[in-house]
Formats: structure tokens, C-alpha cells, sequence
């Protein structure tokens, strides 16, 4: 290990370029936007391959354990804390496109279709985790801030297929399936070539199995993670269903229409990042998360309601809305888990905690997917609350600990 004088960070605030939040956000979205991209072309796919009614349940499980796998991997050898993050991100970005665009060569395969989604999760654990390392090596003051347009990026990716397949009904999902893979391309390129090496990017770790573990030791570390996992019990299964769950709830809309929808259920979460972390700069990320995750926890109980009324304006208002506050607390509590770690294994810290997160995504979609065949949408979507109430009991210390910090120093910026 390398002593502390080796990662000691800057002693005076570095100003960031002012080009370099929008390169990230935009790499960032660029990157992302392979991860739905097979459920953006769902409907083309199951009719290539015969695939069951369970498809989206396959296709996203795939890739949410590609990435399980793919962060599992980087945590074990610190890969983001011990390579250039630039190039970790180049690198994962150009190979994961190339993966997205081989689906097109192997459509009439499902094996092969299902390792190749799984092989663009594998490489997403060198996008998502590593440009929020990246942009933790330049943000400290207002990290909130920046997380949240990061995330929000990362939101708007994963909705962009589904906005491809609504505008672009008539072209043949083999195209969109290509454009998405060239924009992640040109993505990662971006990244490497316009975002210079942070100030604040700490140094010394070392490879060691440990690592990993290490983190969880920190009180306030594990309290942050757990909120997270039960975020994550709620979000990606919404995702994944949000078509299934739009043409159930109004069967009336044309495919193109809940393609649209479904863009705007899961893009409008960027709304929820972006305000939340403008509002971090204010509450403290402890205390916007919790609002945000209760709020969502809400959703989940009224949409056993909602889903059921004969009212299409008001249930997409009220799915709008549930989109928001359902990713909205997500970059508050990467920042969290970032101010929390150890400094010298941020990257590592990161990267283990989305790796057990989309490990409960893989139990949440998996479980929706089974328990959908035997009883109605409206009826089932009301259990994702279990997750943000789990996430909501172990947020109270980190709640508790940042209303002390202020009242102990009320003339210190919360940021």
C-alpha cells in the first residue's frame, strides 16, 4: 500500500473545466444507452426467434447478470483505482458496441443473442461505475451536483432505444440496433480524447481480494449501500416492464405510442437526478435521498390503485411521476457511497456496491416476470415497495449523522 503522502489530494480547490461535465454527461449517456437496447427491439426479436412471452424477463436478466459478473470482476482486481478510468471507459465502450452489433449476425440464435447481451453488461461495468469514477476525480465540492447530471445521463441512455423504436417504427431493428452501437462508440472516444485525468483522483491502491470487502467496513458506507440495494429492488424492474406495463394498463395505445411512453416513464428520471442533486447542494444527498426513495416506495403502494383506473391522462401522469422520484435518489446515493469510501479505493467502492445492486435486480425482475403469469399487472407492482422500505430503515443513521453535522457546524455548506 502506498503511504498517505502519495494519496494526498490537492490542497486547494481545482476549478474544472467548464466543457467537462457535458463530455462526461454526454460519453456517460452514450455508453448507457446499450444497456435496453434489446428490449428496445423486443417485439422484432421475439418474432425472429420465437422467443415466449418471458422475453423481456431473458434479454434484460442477461444483461443485468453480464454486469453483475463484468463489476464483480473490476471490484476483485480494482480495476477502475489501478488503470487510466479514460481508458477502462474507451476500451469497455468499443468493445460493448461491438457486442450490440453482433446481435444483428446472431439473431437466430437465442443462446447466442442472450451471451452477447450478457457480454454488453459484462463491459457496462467499465461505463456506468467508471464515469462516475471519473467524474468524482474532478467534482468534490457540489458532488451531488455532478452525480446527478451523470446519473441522469445514464437515465436518458437507457430510455433512448425505446425513443429509436418510436421514431423510427418503420426502419428494421437491425439499424437501430447499429446506431445505438455506433453512438456508444463515438461515446467512449469522446471521453478519452476531451476529459483529461482528474486532480482529485486517488492513488495507491493495490491489487487485493480484500479490497472489496474492505469498504463495507465503514458504518456510514454499509448504511448508504443498504439504501441503495432497496433502490435497486424498485428501479430496473419498473424499467424493464415499463412497455408490459403501459399496454396492460391501456391497452388502447398503438405500439409506437407505448414505445414513446415507455421513453418517458424511464427518461423522466433524469428529472428526479438533475433536481435532486441541485437540491443536495442545499438538504445534504442523505436527506434528498430518503425523500426521493419514500416517495417512490409510495408509487409502488398507490399503483395497485392507480394502474386499475379508467383514466389514461392520470395513469400517465402518475407513471411520469413514479419515474421521476424511482431514479431520482440513485446519484445521491453514489455520491454517498463515494464521500463514504475509503478514498484510495473510490473506483472499487463503486463498483461493489452496483455489483450487489443489479444482483437484486436479477431477484426483483425474475420474480415480477414469474409472478406476472399468474396474476394481473396492477396487482403486482405494489411488492416493489418492500425495496424502499428495506432502503428507508437503513438510511436513518446517515440522516441522523448529517442533522448533526449541521447543527454542530451550521455555517458549513452541506455540499
Amino acid at each position: 500500500m502506498k503511504s498517505a503522502k502519495e494519496t494526498q489530494l490537492p490542497p486547494t480547490p481545482v476549478a474544472p473545466p467548464g466543457y467537462l461535465l457535458p463530455v462526461i454527461v454526454l460519453s456517460q449517456f452514450a455508453g448507457t444507452s446499450l444497456w435496453f437496447a434489446g428490449n428496445a427491439v423486443l417485439p422484432e426479436l421475439q418474432q425472429e426467434m420465437h422467443l415466449p412471452g418471458s422475453g423481456t424477463g431473458l434479454l434484460t436478466s442477461a444483461v443485468q447478470l453480464g454486469f453483475i459478473l463484468g463489476t464483480f470482476c473490476f471490484a476483485l482486481l480494482s480495476l477502475a483505482d489501478r488503470v487510466s478510468p479514460r481508458l477502462l471507459f474507451m476500451g469497455c465502450a468499443l468493445l460493448g458496441a461491438g457486442a450490440n452489433a453482433l446481435v444483428v449476425a446472431a439473431a437466430e440464435s437465442l443462446s447466442t443473442v442472450l451471451l452477447l447481451r450478457a457480454a454488453t453488461g459484462f463491459l457496462l461495468a467499465g461505463i456506468y461505475p467508471v464515469g462516475m469514477k471519473i467524474a468524482t476525480s474532478w467534482y468534490k465540492s457540489g458532488l451531488g451536483k455532478a452525480i446527478g447530471y451523470l446519473v441522469g445521463a445514464l437515465v436518458i441512455g437507457t430510455a433512448f432505444p425505446h425513443l429509436l423504436r418510436a421514431l423510427g417504427a418503420s426502419l428494421p431493428w437491425q439499424t437501430l440496433l447499429l446506431l445505438v452501437s455506433g453512438l456508444a462508440a463515438a461515446g467512449g472516444v469522446l471521453m478519452y480524447v476531451l476529459v483529461p485525468q482528474g486532480p482529485y483522483l486517488g492513488k495507491g491502491a493495490v491489487f487485493n481480494a480484500g479490497n472489496m470487502l474492505q469498504v463495507f467496513r465503514v458504518r456510514e458506507f454499509r448504511a448508504a449501500a443498504l439504501g441503495y440495494f432497496g433502490h435497486m429492488w424498485e428501479l430496473y424492474t419498473l424499467w424493464a416492464f415499463a412497455p408490459f406495463l403501459i399496454s396492460a394498463a391501456l391497452p388502447q395505445l398503438a405500439p409506437s405510442e407505448v414505445s414513446m411512453w415507455s421513453f418517458g416513464v424511464i427518461a423522466a428520471g433524469a428529472v428526479g437526478c438533475v433536481g435532486g442533486g441541485y437540491a443536495s447542494q442545499r438538504w445534504g444527498s442523505a436527506r434528498v435521498a430518503f425523500l426521493q426513495l419514500f416517495a417512490s416506495g409510495l408509487c409502488c403502494v398507490l399503483s395497485v390503485i392507480v394502474l386499475q383506473l379508467q383514466a389514461p391522462l392520470l395513469v400517465l401522469l402518475f407513471l411520469l411521476g413514479w419515474g421521476v422520484v424511482a431514479a431520482g435518489d440513485s446519484p445521491q446515493f453514489s455520491a454517498l457511497n463515494a464521500q463514504k469510501a475509503p478514498p484510495h479505493l473510490v473506483g472499487t467502492a463503486l463498483t461493489v456496491v452496483v455489483c450487489i445492486g443489479f444482483a437484486v435486480t436479477i431477484a426483483s425482475i425474475q420474480l415480477m416476470d414469474y409472478l406476472l403469469t399468474l396474476w394481473p399487472p396492477h396487482a403486482m407492482f405494489g411488492l416493489l415497495a418492500a425495496g424502499p422500505v428495506a432502503g428507508l430503515l437503513s438510511m436513518r443513521r446517515l440522516l441522523v449523522n448529517q442533522e448533526g453535522n449541521q447543527h454542530s457546524s451550521p455555517n458549513k455548506s452541506t455540499r
